[in-house]
């Protein structure tokens, strides 16, 4: 579970009551069912519209790949390649059939098959690098979604908005309504602006660090799988993959899996 996203989101929520509350606002002044619909409901179905409906029913799924992501950790890969690497040089390509059941990643154990089966090393990059696409593909399909949502939300609070203020000059001879429909009316305005810029935006960013944090894991297998195969030195894998991490991590990895 990721603290931090859910934390992030629950601060700012806080945030912004406590910011009524300090004023002196009365809560409920700020909750209106018509302009919730206007904005949650309305929004929605404008999403479902701009985008395929297979898309817009995986939603939530994706949405939870922000709270509860698959670790990915670039060093355990790292370490991982390079003890494939050692097992290839004392063994040969054929001993890492054993160990394909242990590896949980289909991604990988896909590329050390084709290593395993003897397939042509720039088809198993070919191959690799195909289905990295069709992942990023996926990647920049789910943030898309939450980036819609984000624009189209304070479109639809700026669509209640006039509607209010439309009801509100319907009648203008109650001078006493003028304050509380204006009030109403921009409601709809900030309930927009707080769902794009407390939930969608946010989301959206936080489904990028995680494509980018998967992207950068498989392109680390590749590099790893394709140096196994051509039969480097252990070392060589390591300083190869390596170059993939930032400076702290290099030193972390070297020590760890020494020369």
């Amino acid at each position: 579970m990721d603290i931090a996203t859910i934390g992030g989101i629950a601060g700012g929520v806080v945030c912004i009551l406590a910011g009524i509350i300090l004023a002196r606002g009365d809560l409920m002044l700020f909750f209106d069912p018509a302009s919730i619909l206007i904005t949650v409901a309305g929004s929605f179905c404008t999403l479902i519209t701009s985008n395929p409906i297979n898309y817009v029913v995986k939603i939530t799924s994706i949405a939870r790949l922000c709270f509860f992501a698959p670790e990915m950790n670039p060093k355990d890969m790292i370490v991982t390649l390079v003890s494939f690497s050692e097992k290839a040089r004392r063994e040969g390509l054929l001993a890492l059939e054993d160990d394909l059941n242990e590896l949980n990643d289909d991604f990988l154990k896909k590329g050390i098959q084709l290593v395993v089966d003897g397939t042509d090393p720039e088809l198993v990059r070919r191959i690799m690098e195909t289905e990295l696409e069709y992942i990023m593909e996926r990647h920049d399909r789910g943030k898309k979604l939450f980036d819609d949502w984000g624009f189209l939300a304070p479109a639809f609070g700026m669509i209640g908005t006039l509607l209010g203020l439309i009801l509100m000059m319907a009648n203008l001879e109650d001078k006493a309504a003028i304050g509380p429909g204006m009030a109403t009316a921009l409601i709809t305005t900030l309930y927009g602006s707080i769902l794009a810029n407390v939930l969608f935006i946010p989301l959206a960013n936080k489904l990028a660090v995680r494509g980018n944090e998967e992207i950068l894991v498989k392109l680390i297998m590749i590099e790893g799988t394709l140096s196994i195969q051509a039969g480097d030195n252990p070392r060589i894998v390591r300083d190869k993959l390596v170059a993939f991490l930032e400076p702290a991590q290099r030193d972390e990895i070297t020590q760890e899996v020494g020369d």
